[in-house]
This record gives C-alpha cells, sequence and structure tokens, in this order.
C-alpha cells in the first residue's frame, strides 16, 4: 500500500469535528434507492468523501498539505461539482496549522428533487376522491400537496383554524382564510366530528387538536403522521416541493407567504426556482391594468 506524505498522515489521524460529523456513527446503509434526503448524516458523508478525494488527488501529484497553494486549491476545484465540498476539511487543516487557508467559495445548495405535477395531481385526486382512506390521511395529505405545508405544522394544527362561513369551509394556514375545495372541506369535517380514530387509549373525548396522537392531551408527531403518508405512496420532501414550486409559479412571493405563513425569504425563493419574478409580475400586471381591452372591458 503506498504511503502518505507526512502532512497527510497528521491531517487525517483526527477528523474534523465539525456539525454533522458526530452523526456517522452507526449510520445504516440505505435500503431504499430513492434520492436521499438532506440530513446532517449525508452532508458529513459528502464532505469526509470531498475530503478523502482531495487527499488522493494531492498524493497523485505529490503534494503534501503544507505545500498546498491556492494555485492547487482552483485546479482541484476543476475536478468535479462535489470539489468544493472540500472547503470544511480544508478549513479544519488550516486551523490547526496542517495547511494554508485557501479560498474557496461556498457550495451552491441545490433545490432538491420534486415529482411532476401531473403526479402531485394524481395523488391529490386520489386523497380527494377515494372515501375508504382515513379522514387523518386525506387532510393532512391534501395539506401537504395542496398547500405545501410541512409535516411539523400540519401535526400540530388546531380545530380552531377551521371555520365555516355560511356553506363554505375556510382554513388558516397564514394571516388569512383560505377556502377549502368540496371534498376536502368534506373529509375535513368528518375529521373534526369523529374520524380521528388514531386516537390514543385514555385521550380525552374532545380535543382542540386536528391530528391528536396516541398520548393523551397530545397532538400527532411528524415521524408518525410521515409513516401513514409513506404508506400511500406520499414522501413528503418531494411532494410538499412540487406544491411549492406551482404555487410560486402562480402567485406572487407575498401572496404566497400571507396565506401559508412561509417566511417571505422562502417564498421569494421558490418563486425564483419556479421561473417567477416578483418585479415581472409587477410589470406584467401594470400591462394588464392599462392594456386597452382591460380599459374598455371596465368601461363597459
Amino acid at each position: 500500500m503506498a504511503r502518505h506524505p507526512a502532512g497527510h498522515h497528521r491531517a487525517r489521524r483526527r477528523p474534523p469535528a465539525g456539525p454533522g460529523i458526530r452523526h456517522l456513527a452507526g449510520d445504516p446503509p440505505p435500503t431504499r434507492q430513492r434520492p436521499r434526503p438532506r440530513t446532517p448524516t449525508a452532508h458529513a458523508r459528502n464532505n469526509i468523501h470531498a475530503a478523502a478525494g482531495l487527499l488522493a488527488w494531492l498524493r497523485s501529484g505529490g503534494i503534501t498539505l503544507a505545500s498546498l497553494g491556492q494555485a492547487d486549491i482552483d485546479e482541484w476545484l476543476h475536478t468535479g461539482p462535489s470539489a468544493p465540498l472540500a472547503r470544511d476539511f480544508l478549513a479544519w487543516a488550516a486551523s490547526r496549522g496542517h495547511c494554508q487557508r485557501p479560498a474557496i467559495p461556498v457550495p451552491a445548495r441545490t433545490i432538491g428533487a420534486a415529482i411532476s405535477q401531473d403526479q402531485r395531481w394524481a395523488l391529490a385526486t386520489r386523497l380527494l376522491h377515494d372515501n375508504a382512506l382515513d379522514p387523518t390521511d386525506q387532510v393532512a395529505g391534501c395539506l401537504l400537496l395542496l398547500y405545501g405545508q410541512p409535516l411539523p405544522r400540519i401535526a400540530v394544527m388546531t380545530t380552531s383554524q377551521v371555520t365555516r362561513h355560511d356553506s363554505e369551509v375556510l382554513i388558516r394556514l397564514g394571516r388569512h382564510d383560505i377556502p377549502v375545495p368540496g371534498p376536502l372541506a368534506t373529509a375535513t369535517l368528518q375529521l373534526i366530528h369523529g374520524g380521528r380514530s388514531h386516537r390514543g387509549v385514555g385521550s380525552p373525548p374532545a380535543t382542540t387538536w386536528l391530528f391528536p396522537g396516541h398520548l393523551p392531551g397530545r397532538p400527532i408527531t411528524p415521524a408518525r403522521l410521515g409513516e401513514r403518508l409513506r404508506a400511500l405512496r406520499i414522501y413528503a420532501q418531494t411532494r410538499r416541493r412540487a406544491a411549492l414550486l406551482d404555487l410560486a409559479a402562480q402567485l406572487p412571493a407575498a401572496v404566497t407567504a400571507s396565506l401559508l405563513g412561509l417566511h417571505e425569504t422562502t417564498a421569494a425563493k421558490r418563486m425564483h426556482q419556479a421561473g417567477g419574478d416578483w418585479s415581472s409580475y409587477a410589470a406584467e400586471l401594470a400591462r394588464d391594468l392599462s392594456s386597452p381591452t382591460l380599459t374598455n372591458s371596465s368601461a363597459r
């Protein structure tokens, strides 16, 4: 086996103790072929792979960490898209005197995978019209697929967020009430008035939680809610991402944030990812308001 240069031995005896590195202990191999979610463990794994790749690249060129310069780093960054992930390792090595501190850009964060809109609507259609499904799964799944709500927020929703106005059912996710489509309104009312079959032993007969859990007086956990939805092939990350991208393509960020309870920065990012832009939306609205067709129709 080839020997490492002395500088490499010093650096590799003690792995970088950055955030997420500790979580590698006991990490089981993946059992599914679906894309891995973004987790501290996956982040640490990718950083360590990049560090190992950098060390192998240096060794092949006869370069030690002590002699590593910015020109070498610039060349390394052209070896592949994961090269910048060695940034944390080099920062750790520099802080302990193993090398000079190089300049490496922060890796760009991708938005991750999302299912197609056709797949999303097929799942939502089943939830809305399959009466054999539990109302818990129907309502929670629709809140994720139609309104882009995350599981932790869905799990702690209360019945006070659901109101009725005449024959219309409204739900409050942000600062305003949103009308709920007929099948979802029916499932929501059924859930409130006795459809919560997963309530645990000893739970009070009346509860303010929309999704009460097995522990008396407590809501369902996001993990348990995720398990229920996965049984219906509704995986939270890719399904919610598709919902947010679709909504961001149709509404300006400020409106999306207000209706869905999102931070405006998050809504703006989703809007840009969907190809939208607040300034172009405002310009288009101004053109519509000043168009002869709109002016004539208003005069009539």
